[in-house]
């Protein structure tokens, strides 16, 4: 049934005139004009998400901030206070949201898509936006450790071999306070496994602490009880907290009485709370004698989030770490903190893969085919192909009947990239595409045909893909380049898929398309030249250069459509190198309005594709504003240095951190293979060989070792070609390269001078 006939906007604005309010259909027409017209104006997810995230900020606008004598988590104890840099006014925010430390780091098991999250000073939240857990100190003479209030503790990631876990350490002259947060299994099922230690030089008092409340805000607890032996809370009716040992007080509060933390240690024990507004707290408390440390470790069952139930996954209790890991490439450097890096975003990706693709662990715990493709490719490239090819797999159910790969409506640039991925897939592992891939590849490719605007027509636009939200972070709705170079770069896999599977009349179809849409492009670009003012490639085609022509920077990196030093593209760095980076870090106005650390690594490839060395200084820019986890937010707080934008943990970020050593030491160019290309010489020494491998690229794998010498380097490596390389090519930075004689041979050495040369 149609219901156009009814006067919907007559009503809307009938209402809204009578209760003083704007005109929405008016204000909604205003605003339209401010993007091209597209057929989404926006994806209802991100309109959804959008809508929760603000829900809850209007909690936290009627919670915080008239109860500032809570102990509230982190990100509000900074931003509520008008002497930190992290200092937001609220004069005229309806919400209350986290713009200044959006930082957790998750922990979890391969393939388990439970994720409890860590905060920088130790919160935990075991469950998907749930309630959270901290502990405290106290002593009898007043002196209280609490950790969202005190200085930067000791926090780090360990990697074991068979348990990811984050430790958090504080330290003051009287008190000290240790976690370690991990997941285990047990009986089958996950468990958030937090084992605290608190030792104190006076007599007082350690407390495991109830908070109705997450790295994001409010989260509420109605009902809160512990059972007759004090050894477990349940909590809303649902999630336990098992103790061990039993807790030897137990107080409770509710919102009227205020925070449990008040008067804490005189409070009388009561063993459960109902709270009406959602605001219920609760203390476990332990004596602390003198010099006496006391141990408290806590088991929560992952098994009730009924977020985690009704995600996909795979999880084998019996897995480990070390056995997702087997086969992953290893890198040896005696720069610790870039190998650090490196290893923990190896296994952000293992652990943000269970079966499907997640760009994060809880504000991004879900899909988009954008951060999939990205996360997938670097996958491959250090050898998780099982992993990455049961997740491309998943891709096959969001394709709808027309051919389109859909996660989110009116984004376009979703089937270049899952056909890209397609094709990357065979290449780095030497196999041909399964048949369903293929039947699928066909209908993309086929979309993205019939997607295209008319190319008979004298608008700028002509012959590229429609306006759309496809790449969030370059604006409103636009005729996006970034899109074009998806569908060109999806085109010609698709030609080389069907090449290769040999249906020459497809590949035919696919790479005349390919070539029809670059000529399309190129002349937009020829029309557009009075918007842009420069010649350089701006967002889109009615676009002024600004901080969303990054998003054409992905014709160099990671597409290769054209050459590394192609004129309009160096411009386009230019650009960006001058008028949007600060201190080697790119500012995104767009949105992000924070250092994109994946868009920074996205124009160090460039650089380094360019055999340009202001690659480097952008590297070591994105491995400074790592957290002390070694994990990074989707954007960085220009500031405070802490996330302003996204998910904590960004898996994107972490993706491109991977591909940016892996390119540093072996990088294809066209049918060639460089190897050591952005290796710097700082980190070549006589003492410290330096290693990686196996690392996987189009011609096969391989493991590069490197021993330094005052003025020259042995590099030898192993390969297992499966397509030798057409040219083998050593270049340390700043020297000529050298071409090996017999790329075909699977192994190799030779010494290279490390005296820079202007080859």
């Amino acid at each position: 049934m149609r219901y156009n006939w009814l006067p919907w906007k007559y009503i809307l604005r009938r209402v809204a005139k009578t209760g003083g309010f704007v005109d929405p259909v008016a204000l909604l027409a205003q605003f339209n004009k401010f993007a091209q017209p597209s057929e989404v104006a926006a994806p209802v997810e991100l309109l959804r998400a959008g809508m929760i995230f603000h829900a809850r900020g209007l909690i936290n606008a009627r919670t915080i901030q008239g109860n500032l004598d809570w102990v509230w988590p982190f990100w509000v104890e900074k931003q509520f206070d008008p002497l930190d840099k992290a200092f937001v006014p609220r004069s005229f925010a309806l919400t209350h949201v986290n713009l200044t430390n959006r930082n957790w780091t998750a922990v979890g098991m391969p393939d388990c898509a439970a994720y409890p999250i860590i905060d920088p000073r130790g919160l935990v939240t075991p469950f998907f936006d749930g309630w959270s857990l901290d502990a405290w100190v106290l002593t009898e003479e007043g002196e209280a450790l609490l950790p969202s209030k005190s200085r930067q503790p000791l926090q780090v990631q360990l990697m074991e071999p068979n348990r990811l876990a984050v430790k958090t350490e504080f330290t003051s002259a009287n008190l000290t306070l240790r976690s370690e947060v991990d997941v285990i299994p047990a009986e089958g099922e996950p468990f958030c496994r937090i084992r605290y230690s608190a030792v104190s030089k006076l007599a007082g008092a350690f407390i495991v602490a109830l908070r109705p409340f997450n790295p994001e805000g409010i989260s509420f607890v109605y009902r809160v009880g512990v059972d007759p032996e004090r050894r477990q809370w349940t909590i809303n009716d649902a999630g336990t907290v098992v103790f061990d040992p039993p807790m030897e007080r137990h107080v409770v509060s509710d919102y009227r009485e205020g925070d449990v933390y008040s008067g804490l240690l005189q409070k009388k024990e009561k063993l459960s709370k109902t709270c009406a507004i959602g605001m219920a707290s609760a203390a476990a408390i332990y004596r602390l004698q003198p010099d006496e440390p006391v141990t408290v470790s806590l088991n929560v069952a992952l098994d009730r989030d009924p977020e985690t139930l009704k995600t996909p996954a795979i999880w084998n209790p019996e897995a480990s770490w070390e056995d997702a890991l087997q086969g992953v490439g290893r890198l040896h450097l005696p720069d610790e903190k870039m190998k650090t890096l490196y290893d923990a975003a190896v296994r952000t990706l293992v652990l943000l893969s269970p079966q499907e693709i997640y760009p994060g662990p809880f504000y991004y715990k879900r899909f988009w085919f954008r951060d999939a493709v990205f996360i997938l490719h670097a996958l491959l490239s250090v050898g998780l192909q099982e992993r990455a090819e049961r997740a491309i797999d998943q891709f096959l159910t969001r394709q709808t009947i027309a051919g389109y790969f859909e996660s989110q409506k009116g984004e376009w640039d979703s089937n270049g990239q899952v056909l890209w991925i397609f094709h990357r897939f065979s290449e780095l592992t030497g196999k041909d595409i399964r048949s369903s891939w293929l039947k699928a590849a066909d209908k993309a490719a086929r979309w993205i045909l019939r997607k295209r605007l008319p190319a008979n027509s004298v608008k700028l636009q002509a012959g590229l893909l429609p306006a759309g939200f496809s790449a969030e972070h370059l604006g409103n709705n636009d005729f996006y380049y970034w899109d074009d170079f998806w569908g060109i770069a999806g085109l010609k896999a698709a030609a080389k898929i069907y090449q290769r599977a040999g249906d020459n009349r497809r590949a035919k179809v696919f790479a005349r398309g390919a070539e029809h849409f670059g000529l399309c492009v190129e002349r937009s670009l020829l029309r557009s030249g009075k918007y842009r003012r420069h010649d350089a490639i701006p967002a889109s085609p009615y676009r002024r250069m600004d901080a969303g022509a990054v998003g054409s920077i992905v014709a160099g990196y990671p597409l290769q459509l054209w050459p590394p030093r192609e004129p309009r593209l160096m411009n386009t760095l230019e650009f960006l190198l001058d008028n949007c980076f600060i201190d080697h870090a790119f500012f995104q106005d767009m949105i992000h309005s924070g250092f994109n650390m994946y868009l920074t690594l996205h124009c160090a490839q460039f650089l380094l594709r360019a055999d340009d060395s202001r690659y480097l200084p952008l590297v070591e820019k994105v491995a400074e504003l790592a957290s002390p986890t070694g994990h990074w937010p989707e954007a960085v707080h220009p500031q405070t240095l802490g996330g302003c934008m996204g998910d904590g943990q960004h898996a994107w970020a972490a993706a491109e951190w991977v591909m940016m050593i892996h390119n540093m030491f072996a990088a294809e160019e066209g049918d060639n293979l460089i190897l050591l290309r952005g290796v710097p010489q700082k980190w070549l020494r006589p003492d410290h060989p330096v290693k990686i491998g196996p690392i996987h690229t189009r011609f096969g794998a391989l493991e590069i070792g490197v021993e330094s010498a005052a003025d020259a380097v042995e590099v030898s490596w192993k390969a297992r070609w499966h397509t030798p390389p057409a040219g083998l090519f050593m270049q340390l930075p700043g020297t000529a390269p050298v071409q090996w004689d017999e790329p075909e041979n699977r192994n190799g050495r030779l010494s290279l001078s490390r005296n820079p040369t202007n080859g």
